[in-house]
């Protein structure tokens, strides 16, 4: 969708949105690329095992038209919601394709949620089915009689607790499938995002999200595709960076993507894998970049040769920067977006210097400005609010069945991105900070309102506040303020005790790392928690 240029100016000039009227993602992913070159390579999955399996792209065609029979057999039909609760497996690729075939909404869950977290997504998207494995089986299985939507399980291990076994239904099925004809801006998949109050939202998405992700992926990796790109990302497929970052703008381009299941990030299994699949691109989380760097000499041991790495989620130093061009010879582009409106800025090395300690510059066919109080630019230097204006190919559709949170989202036609920027002369965009409570943590937007939530229901805690602290690994880590319920003390046993409750019943890296034990939280004249004096007593702030 880019077209080739020399400068930033270049490329703003001669660039255009190409949205068609009627589109379907997983027509264009697969279908396309099994009519005009079927023999092509789709994706390199290594099993856990050490083997590695290699699909064409008419096998995913193949697989993803027996996928869709399999839930239109279900019941499932345009509109349905479909839960993708598996890692990066072949089975999470083929069946987003069939959803997507099928006119239905895919709602991607993460693996290492637990049954609280599942449960509420699971019931606020109404989701009608449910693919997953059977670890995930038997956490839906606890949670079923709260789901009344929820007609059936498909486990792909064919053992898990009241499901149906995915590949013998599948294995029955044709070949063949009609898609349905769908509109550019029919629904096409939710991903819930976290928010600083209440539950999290999610975030509905039209088809045309992968055509407005394109130049920003396009951008961040100088001009992907070029010949001889190779794919690859450890950031889960369950999250818009590695699905809509990654994936599905690969196979839009027939490129090959490389999938492993890495149970815990290890820094030297990820150059094995980039060396082993001759990985030649990569979206890698900051986090995972600062493991990587304490890898030593790694030219030394494994021979690689990355032509391109993206990172987005936390700002990267010049430490990080200049740790990436010693050891892979290129300089890492960063990107910025969010769930709602995702790469709407980057760096491109190719065609403009980096700048450390700046995110880049708008992408192409994205307005992003900074905005006051009243949605008015603000000139170049000044604090303000990072801002999308609407309509933007990329940008979501609404809140799934929360109206007034859309709302919220928006000042005029200005999509709030709820962080602090300051925009250079040049167009530079460097972020700042959050005028809410978001915490990133590993890559990871993670909201304090559902872990207080969680927390809350421990039988030692009545009160609880979370906050996110610096952690030179994390950027930042979960630290939760607790105060006790009479009859219970403060002691490490107890705080390992909570840790585990929330790990257990939300998601591992959504628990608290940190716990103190406090008398009182600071609470505004209307009740709310002043998270802003947390974060000031935990980083020594007078």
């Amino acid at each position: 969708m880019l077209p080739q240029a020399s400068s930033y100016e270049e490329l703003v000039r001669a660039f255009q949105w190409d949205i068609p009227e009627r589109y379907n993602i997983g027509v264009d992913v697969c279908d396309k690329w099994a009519e005009t070159a079927p023999d092509r390579v789709a994706l390199i999955h290594k099993r856990e095992d050490g083997g590695a399996d290699t699909y064409t792209f008419e096998d995913m065609r193949q697989l993803s038209n027996q996928t869709a029979h399999v839930l239109a057999a279900h019941g499932v039909g345009q509109g349905d919601r479909v839960g993708v609760l598996l890692p990066q497996t072949p089975e999470t690729a083929y069946t987003h394709v069939a959803i997507y075939k099928l006119g239905a909404i895919a709602v991607p869950l993460f693996t290492l949620f637990g049954v609280e977290a599942l449960a509420y997504r699971l019931k606020n998207s109404g989701a009608k089915a449910v693919v997953t494995n059977s670890e995930g089986a038997a956490k839906i299985a606890q949670i079923r009689p709260d789901l009344p939507d929820l007609e059936v399980v498909f486990d792909i291990e064919g053992k898990g607790a009241e499901s149906v076994a995915f590949h013998r239904e599948r294995e029955r099925q044709p070949t063949d499938f009609t898609p349905v004809d769908t509109s550019a801006e029919d629904p096409a998949l939710i991903i819930y995002t976290s928010g600083t109050t209440g539950p999290p939202k999610g975030a509905l998405h039209a088809h045309r999200t992968l055509l407005g992700h394109l130049p920003g992926v396009e951008m961040s990796h100088d001009f992907f595709p070029q010949p001889g790109d190779r794919i690859w990302t450890p950031a889960d497929w369950a999250w818009i960076g590695g699905l809509y970052d990654v994936l599905m703008p690969a196979w839009h381009h027939g490129i090959a993507v490389v999938s492993h299941r890495f149970k815990k990030f290890d820094p030297e299994a990820a150059f094995q894998l980039i060396a082993e699949f001759e990985v030649r691109n990569a979206f890698l989380p900051p986090t995972a970049l600062k493991m990587m760097r304490t890898v030593s000499e790694p030219w030394k041991r494994w021979r690689y040769e990355m032509r391109t790495i993206a990172s987005g989620g936390e700002p990267l130093g010049a430490e990080l920067l200049e740790w990436g061009r010693n050891t892979f010879g290129l300089t890492i582009n960063e990107f910025y977006g969010q769930t709602e409106c995702n790469m709407i800025v980057s760096s491109c090395a190719a065609i403009m210097p980096a700048k450390p300690g700046v995110m880049g510059r708008p992408v192409p066919g994205h307005e992003v400005a900074i905005i006051d109080e009243r949605g008015r630019r603000l000139p170049p230097g000044q604090l303000g609010q990072i801002a999308v204006k609407r309509p933007d190919p990329v940008m979501f559709l609404e809140y799934w069945r929360n109206p007034q949170a859309t709302r919220d989202k928006f000042l005029g036609d200005w999509l709030l991105t709820g962080d602090v920027g300051v925009m250079d002369e040049e167009g530079y965009i460097r972020f700042v900070g959050r005028n809410d409570d978001i915490i990133i943590s590993a890559g990871y937007r993670i909201g304090p309102g559902e872990i207080e939530d969680c927390l809350m229901g421990h039988p030692a805690v009545s009160m609880a506040a979370v906050v996110g602290v610096p952690d030179a690994t994390r950027n930042e880590v979960v630290k939760a303020f607790i105060v006790l319920n009479p009859g219970y003390e403060p002691s490490e046993a107890l705080a390992e005790e909570i840790q585990a409750y929330v790990k257990t019943r939300l998601a591992a890296h959504e628990y608290p790392r940190l716990i103190e034990f406090v008398d009182s939280l600071p609470l505004t004249a209307t009740g709310k928690i002043m998270r802003r004096k947390l974060r000031e007593r935990s980083q020594g702030a007078p």
